[in-house]
């Protein structure tokens, strides 16, 4: 945390977050495993009021309220936590959609607002702390969400798209960008059809994860207790997994 402190200027860098894990096995199941044994956060004016070469590690730890194994040697894990900074983004109030909708809607059927809000209250029933972005306000960006469960990503946007034909490669390329201007970790792009072969092999280099029509009604039946319709089906003979097509989408996008 220091080296990081001294190497950036303060109005680049204004607080650290460490995590540290181990490497090694789960004697309860034999499998490899990293838990995390510390997870400290530090203020640039906190750290750099410390006297670092007179602390006490253990007890400079315990000053800066950091969270640590109460049993490193049985690796006893900690929940991490991380900082999010949401400050370069623009929300709009939440909206109930849930209760507006018909016992089984068609998904093409709702306005971009509906469905963003949908999205939005799907990841939140994940388990994430989501929100919808202000339209024309957010660079590409339909929705966000956090968690801090480092198994969901940190820091994630989400692109929801209420399309009928097949998703390309230029829309999952797009994403990459905006994740790189806002520092995102990860991505999600969400349609109601179905994407290229080329898509889903450039976003699983990317930290982006594809969601298609059928896989979204499912996780909204499990996750929202909903039943919907996507609206839209590949064309026969042609799953989603299989294609080798490229394309633009089609004229339904929101």
């Amino acid at each position: 945390m220091h080296e990081i402190f001294a190497a950036t200027p303060a109005d680049v860098v204004e607080a650290v977050v460490f995590n540290g894990r181990v490497s090694t096995t789960d004697r309860a199941t034999g499998k490899k495993a990293r838990p995390h044994l510390i997870s400290v956060e530090a203020e640039r004016p906190a750290f750099a009021d410390l006297v670092l070469a007179e602390v006490d590690p253990a007890a400079c730890l315990k000053y800066l309220n950091a969270l640590v194994s109460p049993n490193p040697f049985d690796m006893e894990a900690v929940e991490p936590f991380i900082a999010f900074d949401l400050k370069r983004f623009r929300f709009v109030d939440d909206l109930d959609t849930l209760a507006g909708l018909d016992s089984r809607p068609n998904l093409l059927k709702l306005t971009p607002t509906e469905f963003e809000h949908l999205v939005k209250d799907l990841f939140a029933a994940m388990g994430a702390e989501a929100w919808r972005t202000i339209p024309s306000k957010d660079g590409g960006v339909d929705a966000v969400a956090t968690s801090k469960h480092l198994f969901f990503g940190g820091l994630c946007l989400i692109q929801a798209k209420r399309w009928t034909g097949l998703v390309g490669l230029e829309a999952v390329h797009a994403l990459t960008g905006v994740m790189t201007d806002h520092n995102a970790t990860t991505g999600v792009l969400v349609t109601t059809s179905w994407f290229s072969r080329t898509s889903e092999q450039f976003a699983q280099r990317n930290r982006i994860t594809l969601i298609n029509g059928a896989e979204l009604k499912h996780l909204i039946k499990e996750h929202l207790g909903l039943d919907v319709i996507p609206g839209t089906t590949p064309p026969r003979r042609l799953r989603a997994s299989d294609n080798t097509q490229t394309g633009k989408p089609g004229p339904a996008a929101n």
